[in-house]
């Protein structure tokens, strides 16, 4: 891989988790709409935007082909829906955890996230893991339950952002495809609910697009960019650069969600979170550690060397 190329990759990845940790400005831009209304306008202008994307990008013929594909497949076509929904979900409880002064919350739940998927490696794909990583894992799992205990309550925002994303991850496995058809299929599979719900709204006269000030509908219609424009920088870097470095980047995103929840709106920063997010830091690092290279080659040759880990 040339160095240059994966310099371009880092960028492009780092630039992706940079929009998607700085996504929460946008939607306190829209706290006075309801987040269930900023979720339809987000599918029907994502999906827009996507088929507009494909056709300029001249991907439509291997849209429609990959459609064409899902009618004969009927395991990629649930999987396909499954993830639209997961998604779409995750979407929606994201948006009301900013708009509701959960921030930090949502930071967990990304920071959890990539440990969630490893659990669901484990049950659904029989995947191993070195010891290193249980470690990780129970690190993770204590933080939660810091938390739960403290609160006495589980923390349902962190852990369904948690699940669903990284139960969409393990839906996508089954369908593989180009990251923009992806988008545009998952968008397609949810807008006639999406549309549904808008018009609705509409009816009863409760919309806030088209009848609050044009500021917010270009905002409700921007959703579709804020959405699509992360999703492909990623898929461009993601292409370029190594997974274990993909794996430190993707924590730009919940660090600055968390910074810009504590320092710029004012949600309260405790001692008991401070303890979690350390048990939680702790596990994200030795995790990240036991995926590289380095660090494998290392515990190879102390094994070797007989000093044991």
């Amino acid at each position: 891989m040339k160095e240059n190329e994966v310099k371009v990759g880092v960028l492009q990845a780092a630039f992706s988790y940079l929009l998607w940790g700085l996504l929460p400005i946008y939607w306190k831009l829209l706290e006075h709409v309801n987040a269930d209304e900023i979720l339809a306008n987000r599918v029907i202008w994502s999906f827009i935007l996507m088929v507009l994307l494909l056709l300029v990008t001249k991907k439509w013929p291997l849209f429609v082909e990959t459609l064409k594909g899902l009618k004969h497949n009927q395991k990629r076509l649930w999987a396909l829906i499954t993830a639209s929904l997961l998604v779409s979900g995750n979407w929606f409880v994201y948006i009301w955890a900013v708009n509701h002064d959960q921030m930090i919350q949502a930071s967990l739940g990304y920071y959890i996230n990539p440990l969630v998927s490893v659990l669901l490696g484990v049950i659904f794909l029989h995947e191993r893991l070195s010891p290193l990583q249980y470690i990780s894992f129970a690190m993770a799992t204590a933080g939660v339950l810091i938390l739960s205990i403290s609160y006495g309550q589980i923390p349902w925002i962190a852990l369904a952002l948690a699940f669903s994303f990284g139960l969409y991850g393990l839906a996508k496995k089954l369908i593989k495809v180009d990251s923009s058809i992806g988008l545009t299929l998952e968008t397609m599979v949810v807008t006639p609910l999406a549309l549904g719900y808008v018009i609705y709204l509409f009816v009863q006269k409760q919309n806030m697009f088209l009848s609050v000030a044009v500021t917010t509908d270009i905002l409700l219609i921007g959703a579709g960019a804020a959405t699509a424009l992360p999703l492909l920088y990623f898929a461009k870097g993601a292409q370029k650069i190594p997974l274990s470095m993909l794996g430190f980047i993707q924590y730009i995103a919940p660090t600055l969600t968390l910074i810009l929840g504590v320092f710029f709106y004012g949600e309260h920063f405790t001692k008991i979170h401070l303890l979690s997010f350390i048990f939680i830091w702790g596990a994200l690092t030795i995790y990240s550690l036991s995926k590289t290279k380095i660090w494998s080659r290392q515990l190879k040759w102390k094994k070797g060397s007989g000093l044991g880990v």
